[in-house]
């Protein structure tokens, strides 16, 4: 196998990633606290797009309520969305506080963090800061009560359309809000049901429909598969089908599911997506779908085109994991930004036509 070059150093790893040099680029210290009592644990997987003039990305922000030794505290909102504190003792036999991501008390379960989302802009697209004029999109309502994550942005005419999950005690589901302007946003509720997630909204319509990936998992029967669906308006989807499942023995073997929007290409519609195997170590793959039958499978990656090898990618809050669901396509180039090890946001290129012929 080749040596592939970073942009920080060779590896014999099949990568064809060129990292940025400053990642990551962003990290939790760079972004202030909601409030006094809480502090940033994670900055992560945000939604990217252009927007006058410069590069943003709508970060998704974790944060987790400052904790006092013995005991364990966990932020949710209430009904008018403000945060509340719930305290667990740590000695308390009804605690399950194995996971730094989620305890169980009592048979329920909560989240040790709570997200929202936070807006940053770059004129370059590697230096990021936050402006001041805009402000965070919070969890709303008791399907939101654990927070809201992982936003996809699609661009269709002056309109951005937001798709991102809806986190809460009940379940877990696919809210999708609109917006022109970035300060006034049309909030439309969830638009896929529990359980469901990563989901990403085609940026054109294909034969005057709209289309979007998503992730429906089962516990029981089925997997964390991809599955695509069709609309005529984007709040009602229809014509489920499942594109990409698991694949047992290789680097997608435990979950699947997909980044930002398909790109365009000669070739069909590329869509970048993670996978992640019985280890939870996230990779990135590829799919390339048919330019007018989406629901077909061209060809798949059958070895990452990105892997968790630096060590910004292999340590952290939730180490050996690369996410992905936010890029900018400029020609050949993609700039694909994503979050490392659950806890930093980093960025890199790739070559559209270098991942199609790995596809080959």
């Amino acid at each position: 196998m080749k040596t592939i070059q970073t942009g920080e150093f060779k590896t014999d790893k099949m990568d064809i990633a060129k990292r940025f040099k400053n990642n990551p680029i962003l990290r939790p210290k760079d972004i202030k606290p909601s409030s006094k009592e809480m502090y940033i644990e994670c900055l992560l997987n945000p939604g990217v797009f252009q927007f006058d003039g410069k590069t943003w990305m709508l970060c998704r922000v974790a944060e987790r309520t400052k904790q006092i030794e013995g005991s364990i505290k966990v932020p949710v909102l209430d009904a008018n969305g403000k945060a509340e504190i719930l305290t667990f003792d740590q000695n308390d036999p009804k605690l399950d506080d194995s996971d730094p991501r989620v305890i169980t008390y009592d048979g329920k379960n909560y989240l040790t963090t709570l997200s929202h989302l936070r807006l940053v802009n770059s004129k370059d697209g590697k230096v990021f800061t936050e402006p001041d004029s805009y402000k965070s999109i919070n969890g709303k309502g008791e399907y939101e009560s654990f927070g809201i994550e992982d936003c996809r942005v699609s661009q269709i005419g002056e309109e951005y359309h937001l798709t991102y999950t809806m986190v809460s005690e009940i379940a877990v589901g696919v809210g999708y809000m609109s917006t022109k302007d970035w300060k006034s946003f049309k909030r439309q509720g969830m638009i896929f049901p529990p359980h469901n997630k990563d989901c990403a909204i085609f940026d054109t319509k294909i034969n005057n429909k709209y289309y979007a990936l998503h992730r429906p998992s089962s516990p029981e029967l089925g997997g964390n598969y991809i599955w695509i669906a069709e609309s005529p308006d984007m709040l009602h989807w229809g014509k489920h089908q499942c594109i990409a499942v698991t694949r047992s023995g290789m680097w997608d073997s435990a979950r699947v599911g997909a980044g930002a929007a398909p790109i365009a290409t000669s070739e069909g519609w590329l869509e970048i997506y993670h996978g992640a195997d019985e280890n939870n170590r996230y990779c990135l793959g590829a799919l390339l779908l048919d330019r007018d039958n989406p629901a077909k499978v061209i060809s798949r990656s059958m070895k990452p085109i990105m892997e968790p090898i630096m060590e910004y990618e292999k340590e952290g809050f939730f180490g050996n994991v690369i996410f992905t669901n936010g890029h900018i396509v400029n020609g050949d180039t993609i700039t694909l930004y994503y979050g490392a090890s659950d806890e930093v946001i980093c960025g890199a290129e790739l070559s559209i036509q270098e991942i199609l012929d790995s596809l080959k």
